[in-house]
């Protein structure tokens, strides 16, 4: 190699090393094992070029990189902002004391969001690999990225069924009458009416009317086209768990139609998908703020909205309320699925990610608020349409978007239009966050292959085993007693209790084995100045605190599942569900014990070696000090095999 290639003005370095000074050196996505021992860097800090005299192998792929740092943006909004700021942030909200429920939320966002939500995305960035792959900085812990890899791919699989509700909701919206706002249909009961009279029946001196040959003690048990339209004909319910039942045809097709289009836009890798979201993560704003505009026309809307706002400061001192603040804000920001460090991976290796983190949390949480006031001015309407008070319309998940929603643009003028306009949005939510959360998984898959088992067409292939196994268990959930398994998956795959579990450990791991001063120091390296001390604060003792706190109350307060508040599930089911939770929340005691007990030497020796690092060849580009470069300049036998050459580009 010419002495010319360690010039300063010269990006590219050429290095020679067989065990850096503050951890292994190992290939990784970013470079491949080649002739010799030779190790071939892929990309450095931006991944554009071969450095000059660069030797590559043909058909080994470089890392993808985002091709405009906005892409990076826009996909992280896409996964984080879905369908739990729609209707679950507005729930908790009028649920917890209205505007009051703002205070510990803002504060958990602080202490725990933006922390882990900072962390994800820069140690991907910064490893340059997937969910597994980036625990090389403490190879003990890898199991954690084997958790994360269990949690998103039990997401993948169930998720996608609320996409499927709403593409079958959508389709059905094309019709001149709105199939769920009529009682003769042939799925409705005897018990079906389409207007209760509740206002009349409250008042007493009209206790004993009739309205259309039904007395009001007929009317009080009647049933909602709505809800007979979800539970007899979308859902076609069972009796329970035991009872699967047949499959539903009509929502299995729906539902083969939303993996094609998830596959799709994800089997080309970042550079098709950073573009697919720049439509399914705005599209959705505007259909907010058209449903927004409509909104606060109707009747009814200014009490919907003063309901939601209105604090009730005496909630704040009960611990529901604090608690599902901290849940909310892990489930929203999408913390411990592994999908953000996929994403941050891809960046440039100088990439600012802590101005991003900042700018994602505020889009994040903004737009949970911001719902508020769409869902609640239709609420609202709702409310004084039945005669009812605001709490007897207000449901939480499936039972907001799929009951409350439909049954709010019935009554709207031109119902169909307003039907498809809110479940093309509901799609498009949903959409984003199911293919980005494929990404993560099939990414974390991708990065356990080197180089050399390097294949044409891998990703396209991984991706769609990825989508035919979740298809295949989804078939579960098209089924009568489907409704049943996709509460056990909700309710315990991806619960509070797996991912806070998660995000402890990875506070723990990054702060205390590898150490935080130590993260700071690379960051800084990264972006060119260090966080603020705050940051580094709450990974080592707030964010951990937090989450065992929340964590145990959980625990303590744990209740058996229920479906409507009425049908208890068998013990056999929660032991499906409490074995998924387990599933992935053991990997980390199970990795760490088995990793301990597998090398010999004492338990310090043992500890010392494991929790060393295995850097990539781009951590070169930072760890070479001078005189290491320097040394370099001497001749080199590039087939030695007592020498390996790194080859790699700098554009810092």
């Amino acid at each position: 190699m010419e002495k010319s290639s360690f010039n300063t003005d010269c990006c590219a370095v050429n290095v020679v090393l067989g065990e850096e000074k503050k951890g292994h050196l190992i290939p990784n996505g970013n470079g491949h094992q080649g002739v010799n021992g030779t190790v071939i860097g892929g990309t450095g800090a931006a991944g554009a070029v071969a450095a000059p005299g660069a030797v590559s192998v043909a058909g080994y792929p470089e890392r993808e990189t985002w091709t405009r740092q906005m892409d990076f943006i826009m996909s992280c909004v896409g996964f984080a902002v879905g369908l739990g700021n729609v209707w679950r942030f507005p729930y908790l909200c009028y649920k917890n004391g209205g505007g009051v429920f703002l205070i510990p939320y803002v504060l958990f966002i602080f202490l725990g969001g933006i922390p882990i939500f900072f962390l994800e995305i820069a140690l991907g960035q910064f490893m340059k690999a997937g969910s597994i792959n980036v625990w090389n900085i403490a190879p003990l812990f890898k199991g954690l990225g084997y958790a994360s890899m269990v949690i998103v791919f039990f997401c993948n699989t169930y998720y996608i069924m609320v996409l499927a509700w709403g593409f079958y909701y959508f389709i059905k919206s094309f019709n001149s009458t709105l199939p769920w706002s009529t009682c003769d249909n042939p799925w409705n009961s005897d018990s079906c009416i389409e207007i209760f009279h509740k206002d009349q029946c409250q008042n007493g001196t009209i206790g004993n009317a009739t309205f259309g040959n039904l007395t009001c003690e007929e009317l009080a048990a009647g049933r909602s086209p709505i809800i007979e339209f979800w539970e007899n004909k979308v859902l076609n319910i069972s009796n329970g768990l035991d009872q699967p039942g047949s499959i539903n045809w009509e929502l299995t097709l729906c539902l083969l139609a939303v993996w094609v289009m998830v596959y799709f836009c994800v089997w080309k890798g970042v550079k098709s998908t950073g573009k697919i979201v720049y439509f399914t993560a705005t599209f959705p704003y505007i259909v907010l703020i058209i449903l927004l505009v409509r909104g606060v026309t109707l009747p009814g809307s200014y009490d919907g909205i003063m309901y939601y706002l209105k604090p009730n400061w005496s909630k704040l001192g009960e611990p529901q309320v604090w608690i599902d603040a901290g849940t909310q804000i892990f489930f929203s920001y999408a913390i411990g699925l592994g999908a953000l460090t996929a994403l941050g991976s891809y960046n440039r290796f100088n990439n600012d990610c802590y101005k991003d983190a900042f700018v994602l949390a505020l889009i994040n949480s903004g737009t949970s608020f911001f719902s508020g006031f769409v869902v609640f001015s239709i609420l609202g309407f709702m409310a004084a349409d039945q005669g009812v008070d605001i709490s007897k319309v207000a449901e939480s998940g499936p039972g907001l978007a799929f009951i409350a929603y439909p049954k709010a643009v019935s009554l709207m003028p031109v119902a169909p239009v307003w039907a498809a306009l809110f479940f093309f949005m509901l799609l498009l939510l949903g959409l984003d966050s199911q293919f980005v959360g494929v990404e993560g998984f099939v990414t974390g898959i991708l990065d356990l292959y080197p180089g050399k088992y390097y294949m044409r067409y891998q990703r396209e292939i991984a991706v769609a085993i990825c989508c035919s196994l979740c298809f295949i268990i989804d078939l579960s959930m098209v089924t009568q007693g489907g409704m049943y398994v996709f509460q056990l998956f909700d309710y315990y795959s991806a619960s509070g209790m797996t991912l806070l579990w998660q995000a402890f450990w990875e506070c723990v791991v990054v702060a205390w084995v590898y150490g935080a001063d130590r993260f700071m120091d690379d960051i800084a390296r990264m972006i060119g100045y260090r966080p603020f001390p705050w940051i580094k604060w709450c990974w080592s003792f707030i964010t951990p605190c937090v989450c065992v706190g929340i964590f145990l109350f959980h625990l303590l307060n744990y209740k058996p599942l229920t479906y409507n508040n009425q049908y208890v599930y068998p013990w056999w089911g929660e032991v499906i569900g409490w074995c998924m939770a387990l599933s992935s929340m053991l990997c980390i005691p199970i990795s760490l014990l088995y990793k301990l007990c597998r090398p010999t030497g004492s338990f310090k020796e043992r500890w010392a070696a494991l929790t060393k690092p295995v850097w990539g060849p781009h951590h070169l580009e930072y760890m070479a000090t001078d005189a290491e470069i320097k040394s370099l300049a001497s001749p080199l036998s590039p087939g030695s095999e007592e020498n390996k050459v790194i080859i790699f580009e700098s554009v810092m």
